[in-house]
């Protein structure tokens, strides 16, 4: 099979396994008549496998570590970092008011350059959020790599973040599918 008909396939077992029809609320508000319920994908070994294959070769050359968003970027990240040998930080969306009450959880991201791995972007304001987060504990983060880019209609609003997107599948992809 070659590599775009790895992808289309991809494409469309993500799709059918993951695409819910309805009325949804996503993240940012915004409403919305379909839903891609990632933890279904994450939930299949043999799927997220697969997915984690074709993330693996968008990582830049460059990071030092990887930071998976909470919840849906955790289990990418984990994978992500065994499959390339990176560390990976957690992080978390508040920092949790016990114990080491840290935002990012693991080793230290001080002085390193992360990547930063998402699920699904529809605007962009979890992985702005966790940025500007890990840019203050010291941290460099200029690339998120994502599974599912919703395309949103006003292009990509990471960029004005300094934030490069690299996404395994798209939404127009995913309609294809």
């Amino acid at each position: 099979m070659t590599p775009d008909a790895e992808l289309h396939a991809l494409a469309r077992d993500v799709a059918a396994c993951s695409r819910l029809r309805g009325e949804f609320t996503l993240r940012s508000g915004a409403s919305a008549s379909e839903y891609f319920d990632k933890y279904r994908f994450e939930g299949d070994p043999a799927l997220l496998a697969r997915v984690v294959d074709r993330m693996v070769l968008l990582v830049p050359v460059s990071p030092q570590m990887l930071g998976g968003l909470e919840l849906g970027g955790v289990p990418l990240a984990t994978l992500l970092g065994q499959r390339t040998g990176l560390p990976v930080v957690f992080v978390r969306k508040q920092a949790k008011d016990y114990g080491t009450k840290r935002l990012a959880e693991g080793d230290d991201p001080a002085g390193r350059h992360v990547v930063l791995i998402e699920d699904v972007i529809t605007t962009g304001g979890a992985v702005r959020s966790a940025a500007t987060a890990l840019r203050a504990l010291g941290a460099t983060v200029d690339t998120v790599v994502c599974v599912i880019d919703r395309e949103h209609p006003d292009g990509n609003l990471l960029a004005g973040s300094g934030i490069h997107t690299h996404a395994v599948l798209t939404r127009s992809l995913l309609d294809t599918a």
